[in-house]
């Protein structure tokens, strides 16, 4: 193969460089090449059978759950939680609605003047369905959201599944600070992320601070949401650090951290009315 040079060509006083063919023929050839070598070890991944959410969702239960961040203006925030735990205790302890609030949290690290809640719809899609249509002929609870939107600067929500192998949010006494993990994971790589996931959340139940994992199914998508909660930031510390020594840990974060686009930690207080306290 002849060997490539660089050739002179003076225009107008400038000299430019140019290179023979056989150079470019060369570099495609070689591009060519290292295609093809690629494509001897390229991974090929066998196509799912079945939907990420039928596989990795608990099959034992059809819950549905749906997080709410409300960005609240700095000086509304303590009349926003008043009317919050308001409406939810009604819809929470009233029948003919099947949802409750599982949870209710103002962000204390993160996001400030934020809150948090999450909503659990017993029966899926259809309750879901159901409680929007009494919702929007529920002249209360339209005349509470008007005045809840004067408070508003953003809102933002999604429609959840529980992963199998986590834990179900259930009510706890307090006090607890509790930490909302969320990742933003590559498209196409949930069910790797559940498979390491349920090996790994062993490591992490001895101290009951797991308290629930979702993966969101309508909003922003591949989105992993993990609760934790602890009795205060040293425990947190203590029982994060502690993980580190068990045989197993670090083999599960080395195989999830290069699924991972993005991740943010919130700590949050959970407000009066919450269930998890």
């Amino acid at each position: 193969m002849a060997t490539a040079y660089p050739v002179l060509s003076k225009v107008k006083g400038r000299i430019f460089y140019r290179y023979s063919l056989n150079h470019v023929t060369r570099r495609f050839s070689e591009s060519n090449d290292k295609s093809w070598l690629r494509s001897l070890f390229k991974h090929k991944v066998d196509a799912r059978k079945d939907a990420h959410s039928n596989l990795l969702s608990k099959k034992e239960t059809s819950h549905l759950y749906k997080i709410q961040f409300h960005n609240v203006k700095p000086e509304c925030l303590e009349a926003y939680n008043s009317l919050e735990a308001e409406v939810q205790y009604k819809l929470h302890h009233d029948l003919n609605y099947p949802c409750d609030v599982v949870g209710s949290w103002n962000t204390w690290y993160g996001e400030q003047d934020q809150a948090v809640h999450l909503w659990r719809y017993r029966g899926g899609y259809p309750a879901l369905t159901e409680c929007l249509n009494k919702l929007n002929k529920n002249k209360e609870y339209l005349e509470f959201r008007k005045e809840r939107a004067k408070m508003l600067i953003s809102r933002r929500n999604q429609l959840l599944l529980e992963f199998s192998y986590w834990n179900e949010p259930l009510p706890r006494q307090g006090p607890n600070i509790y930490e909302l993990r969320t990742y933003n994971i590559k498209p196409g790589t949930m069910i790797e992320w559940g498979n390491h996931w349920a090996r790994a959340i062993k490591y992490r139940q001895e101290n009951n601070e797991a308290v629930g994992g979702f993966f969101s199914q309508i909003g922003q998508l591949y989105i992993v949401h993990h609760f934790w909660a602890y009795d205060s930031f040293q425990t947190r510390e203590e029982t994060r650090n502690s993980a580190w020594l068990k045989e197993g840990w670090d083999a599960n974060v080395y195989y999830t951290v290069p699924l991972i686009r993005s991740m943010e930690s919130r700590i949050m207080i959970p407000t009066k009315n919450s269930p998890l306290q």
